[in-house]
């Protein structure tokens, strides 16, 4: 009789085990890429940024610490794999990148005529299985055209990071992580909008150690024996020069 009545006991905690409760973080199916801040990493289902999944990162404007906050991500890609970005809204600035610890050598500068084509450039990088983070600049895309590259994303298991206005929040999405940035003093602010999980009620302040430096958009590249300097996240990006030809893919050169 004492066994039969462990068995109501044993049946509750398996069913704890299979099911999801929406007051706690989800478990997701691989463990996500860290973001190299341990807050924001806390409040992330599996740790991270989510692995073969689109990610979105809405802004009220270029500039407010969006880039800064991928850079350690960038600095992780190994040999052998790429960093892509496509469609930024200026061109990133080498020097800066690289006194973040960026490997310019494995990251593609991808620069689209258009929304369509920006969103086709994203598929073929996730299809070719070679890269370690997309980040795509993306104004425009409608519900099909973001399931698409959920879906290019989820069979690449790469992670797709759209970096998109802030404009869209109250669009739908099929993405399975929504942050809002905001800029603040000596870093950036993010409010989680979705998540799986519960919502959280504040927002989470991380310090970018690349928002105080001495770098600027307009200065000299440090000369090659020189010690790197700390970048601003303000010099992370310069204006795209004036252009006749069509967009073009260019390897991380200065």
């Amino acid at each position: 009789m004492a066994a039969l009545a462990s068995l109501p006991f044993v049946a509750s905690a398996a069913l704890e085990q299979l099911v999801w409760r929406g007051d706690r973080l989800a478990a997701p199916v691989a463990p996500g890429l860290p973001t190299g801040y341990g807050q924001l990493d806390a409040v992330l289902p599996g740790g991270g940024w989510p692995v073969g999944a689109l990610t979105e990162l809405l802004v009220p404007h270029a500039g407010v610490g969006e880039l800064g906050l991928l850079l350690p991500l960038l600095g992780r890609v190994p040999v052998g794999r790429w960093g892509v970005c496509i469609a930024p809204p200026g061109q990133p600035y080498a020097p800066a990148l690289a006194a973040a610890g960026v490997p310019l050598e494995r990251l593609l500068v991808v620069q689209a005529a258009t929304p369509a084509h920006a969103r086709w450039a994203a598929r073929q990088a996730l299809a070719s299985r070679s890269c370690e983070v997309v980040v795509l600049w993306l104004a425009e895309a409608d519900m099909g055209a973001l399931r698409r590259l959920q879906l290019a994303a989820e069979e690449s298991a790469t992670p797709l990071i759209l970096i998109r206005p802030e404009g869209v929040a109250r669009q739908p999405s099929p993405a399975v992580l929504r942050l809002a940035l905001a800029a603040r003093s000596g870093g950036v602010e993010v409010r989680i909008l979705k998540r799986r999980g519960p919502l959280l009620a504040t927002p989470v302040a991380v310090d970018l150690p690349w928002a105080s430096g001495s770098l600027r958009p307009g200065q000299p590249a440090p000369a090659p024996n020189s010690q790197p300097r700390t970048s601003s996240v303000h010099a992370l990006v310069r204006p795209l020069p004036a252009r006749s030809g069509p967009a073009g893919l260019h390897a991380g050169a200065q």
